[in-house]
């Protein structure tokens, strides 16, 4: 990936990061398929669905033999938790399995929009911070929880941009702005993003990073999408760093207007 030589790293907990684009392993047409949109993406951080993904294919592999842990460093997810408890043991067994403190924490409160619920999810990240993980909480786009969070010991917090799956893009700007303005700890863009322009959107916003999966593995070619998303997180970082120009609602000629040829008056 990219690394522009004027801006930090993402540090999380004591992970530290040049790429800003988190990338799932869920929904793509193939593994390898998958594989190949990772190396595209220039990801240096997959997302694993320790619940709901299917490890077994049929060649006798799993899931974790297309991921290479010399190349990735590997964040497993509670996704399907709808209970601090089941969130809490999934984590635990993750840590165990993989050999990680990192843990992307999701506990959701509705089936249908798979919107988190917030109270389940301060719960399970308490128990989580005190057992000594790296917690990076999947949460809706509250400043309130998210500080809440913060003030908990979480690494990060993963505000969503839209509901998981949806392509819809940063419905709620204002929000993840406030909520980046307030953090004192990497803001990570979790939900939403469908197509390059979102990416660029919501990090000229501010925020440290994007996670995505569906935009990329359910595009019709999700190895040439992932090269799109790669380069548009790192223009949309390049442009927050270089601050854009002012908004005017009128005409500002960029050329000077002294020493115009003016046409002499008729008569």
């Amino acid at each position: 990936m990219e690394t522009l030589t004027h801006d930090a790293p993402l540090v999380l907990g004591k992970h530290t990061f040049t790429s800003r684009l988190l990338v799932g392993t869920g929904k793509y047409p193939s593994l390898d398929v998958m594989q190949r949109a990772h190396v595209a993406s220039g990801t240096e951080i997959i997302t694993v669905a320790i619940r709901r993904i299917e490890l077994n294919d049929s060649n006798g592999k799993t899931l974790l033999d297309y991921l290479d842990r010399s190349r990735y460093t590997l964040l497993p997810n509670t996704a399907g938790c709808t209970t601090a408890k089941e969130a809490v043991l999934t984590a635990r067994l993750a840590r165990e399995a993989l050999e990680t403190d990192l843990i992307k924490l999701e506990v959701i409160g509705d089936l249908q929009t798979l919107y988190p619920d917030t109270s389940e999810t301060l719960v399970a990240a308490r128990e989580l911070v005190a057992d000594g993980f790296t917690v990076l909480p999947y949460i809706g786009d509250d400043p309130i929880a998210c500080a809440q969070l913060e003030a908990i010991g979480c690494a990060a917090v993963m505000p969503l941009a839209a509901p998981i799956g949806s392509g819809l893009g940063i419905c709620n700007p204002y929000s993840i702005a406030i909520i980046k303005e307030r953090a004192n700890i990497p803001v990570i863009v979790d939900a939403g993003v469908g197509t390059a322009s979102d990416a660029a959107i919501a990090m000229e916003l501010g925020v440290d990073a994007l996670l995505m999966n569906t935009g990329i593995a359910a595009a019709q070619d999700p190895v040439a999408m992932a090269t799109a998303m790669r380069y548009a997180t790192y223009a949309g970082r390049l442009a927050y760093l270089a601050g854009r120009m002012e908004r005017r609602l009128y005409a500002n000629a960029s050329s000077p207007l002294h020493g115009l040829i003016h046409s002499r008056p008729k008569g």
